[in-house]
């Protein structure tokens, strides 16, 4: 695997739509995004697919590919941050240079809907990143623990060899509506929260971690873009749910599948 180089402050880092075109729709959350990327040290870069509408956005996939393919290619850039997820990233799949991505590892991050380009990339051989996006993590940052923003700095700019991920001590399971100027930068109360709960398996295990969006997943069984049989060896798979909060029937049926195509007598873990 090629890692990307750690942040630095002062960094410039690309920000692009590569699904929703959120920030023509709440462009309040989108700008809070931005300042906080700047509070945080980093420069956004802002490509054409940031702020472009989001019907054109849909109906043009290959011009959100450009926009990765161009980040990806400028040495000035150094990392690519989403500004939010959506549905159809999928669709932009073809259009990746590869080759031209292997070969400039950096910073890769979003979650939700860009779990489809990030974990094309990563089977590319190149370390990907789930974590917040502009207008989803970024842009509420004042709303959540001092132990959350603690970590994300650490995460991007400290050079460790290791990080531990911390149990936080509490959590939000969403937004108040984006509609509303007033709840810009906002989450739902924060909740307690009871910390990690191991269902099943006993000792320590260790492997690389893969993984994102169980339904942005769905989309990509069946593809050229599905890992073969032999990349799950010794994985470690996470998995999020989306917004929608798909049916806990749906989600045994999804990771069936996964059983039935051997995934879960090869991965580390889950």
């Amino acid at each position: 695997m090629k890692k990307p180089k750690r942040l630095r402050k002062g960094d410039r880092v690309a920000v692009l739509s590569p699904s929703w075109g959120g920030p023509s729709i709440c462009p309040h959350i989108y700008e809070k995004g931005l300042e906080n990327l700047r509070l945080f040290g980093l420069q956004p870069v802002e490509y054409p697919t940031a702020r472009m509408a989001a019907q054109e956005l849909y109906e043009y996939p290959e011009i959100r590919a450009r926009d990765i393919n161009r980040a990806f290619g400028d040495p000035a850039v150094k990392g690519i941050i989403s500004t939010i997820g959506g549905s159809d990233s999928v669709r932009i799949l073809k259009f990746l240079d590869r080759d031209l991505i292997r070969k400039n590892p950096k910073l890769f991050m979003g979650y939700s809907d860009f779990t489809s380009p990030s974990t094309w990339v990563h089977q590319t051989g190149l370390v990907t990143f789930n974590g917040p996006a502009v207008m989803a993590g970024f842009s509420q940052l004042q709303s959540f623990t001092g132990e959350y923003r603690a970590y994300l700095e650490s995460y991007l700019f400290d050079p460790r060899e290791t990080l531990v991920l911390p149990q936080f001590p509490a959590y939000s399971d969403g937004y108040p509506p984006w509609s509303d100027v007033k709840n810009t930068g906002l989450v739902n109360p924060l909740k307690p929260s009871d910390g990690l709960h191991f269902i099943q398996g006993e000792g320590i295990h260790e492997g690389v971690m893969f993984g994102g969006c169980i339904e942005v997943l769905e989309m990509l069984k069946g593809t050229e873009y599905w890992p073969a049989p032999d990349f799950w060896e010794g994985k470690i798979l996470f998995l999020e749910t989306s917004e929608d909060k798909p049916p806990v029937d749906y989600i045994r049926y999804w990771l069936r599948n996964y059983g039935v195509m051997g995934v879960f007598d090869r991965i580390a873990g889950i």
